[in-house]
């Protein structure tokens, strides 16, 4: 194989672009999350409060942006390609939430982006060559072929449970709940996204894919799967820790999303042992990553977030009453 194909240089650039409005819409939106919360109920309680809030829509803003460039990105270039370069942004909100809302990343937060980046370079690098689709239909038959309609159910039945039984009673304390559902959810997205990104580049180029009833389906789906996962991911930013919801979300979604492909358009097909062995490293090195950032997390907390009980031990008997007073 020679160098990248232009459509593939431009997908490339567009994801890149992507993951820079989508990372720093992390930060935005929390921001308006965190000045919405402390005049209204917050959004991890059930509260819509954040819709008022002006920092929250500039958010909104950046995030459509990237969104937009992802979308076309997946018109260009394989899922395969595309959403692994989702490690840019985790970085990215991880960083800027260091600087920009007080959740320190530690050393240990510094090496688990590092390993996460490292791990999608090489999934990127290795990436199996997509099936070649030139068509809507193309998209809808392999859709509805048995093994992608079983992984479609499965992912929606999965969503409900975790929607109308875990979320009550561990949605608040689980990062794993909310983050599920937008991943497994964005997997079935992302398909639509292909669909959709199909047609409008096969529209633009003078095959009107619009008059398949087809492509209206794919696009309904998108809507819904979209809106249920910017829920659910506000109520987890409102709730978590920014620097450990990006690169677990950012795995899950990233893992889903491949296993989707790969069942939807048999990416792994035309591939030898070694570039399955080395894919594969990929995605534990990204796992490895995750892990240290999920594990060592509470080392980045500052201080002043210490119990009143740690804090009247430290601090000794002598200054027992002025503390009482400055309360």
């Amino acid at each position: 194989m020679g160098g990248m194909s232009s459509d593939n240089i431009h997908g490339l650039i567009l994801a890149l672009s992507s993951s820079v409005f989508i990372g720093s819409s992390f930060i935005i939106k929390k921001k308006g999350l965190m000045k919405a919360g402390a005049t209204g109920i917050r959004a991890g309680s059930g509260g819509y409060s954040y819709l008022k809030e002006p920092w929250w829509w500039a958010g909104m803003v950046s995030m459509i942006i990237g969104e937009v460039a992802n979308f076309a990105a997946y018109a260009y270039a394989p899922a395969i390609l595309v959403t692994p370069l989702g490690a840019l942004s985790m970085i990215i909100s991880a960083v800027l939430a260091h600087y920009f809302l007080d959740e320190r990343l530690h050393i240990f937060g510094v090496i688990g982006c590092a390993l996460c980046l490292v791990g999608s370079t090489t999934i990127v690098l290795h990436a199996p060559q997509e099936t070649q689709v030139t068509s809507v239909k193309e998209v809808w038959y392999f859709a509805t072929k048995p093994g992608f309609l079983v992984y479609a159910c499965i992912v929606l039945v999965v969503v409900g449970i975790l929607i109308y039984r875990y979320v009550p009673l561990y949605g608040g304390t689980h990062l794993v709940i909310y983050v599920g559902i937008c991943s497994l959810m964005g997997s079935l997205t992302v398909m639509c996204v292909k669909a959709v990104g199909i047609a409008m580049k096969l529209s633009f180029s003078g095959s009107n894919q619009f008059i398949y009833l087809q492509t209206w389906v794919f696009t309904v789906l998108l809507c819904g799967f979209i809106l249920l996962q910017l829920n659910y991911l506000n109520k987890a930013l409102d709730t978590f820790n920014t620097a450990v919801i990006s690169p677990v979300y950012y795995v899950m979604f990233t893992s889903l999303t491949i296993l989707a492909s790969m069942i939807m358009f048999k990416n792994w097909k035309h591939q030898n042992a070694s570039q399955i062995v080395t894919e594969l490293s990929g995605f534990v090195t990204i796992f490895s990553g995750t892990f240290l950032l999920h594990k060592t997390k509470d080392m980045g907390t500052p201080a002043t977030t210490e119990s009143p009980k740690q804090s009247n031990l430290s601090n000794g008997s002598q200054n027992e009453s002025p503390r009482r007073m400055e309360q």
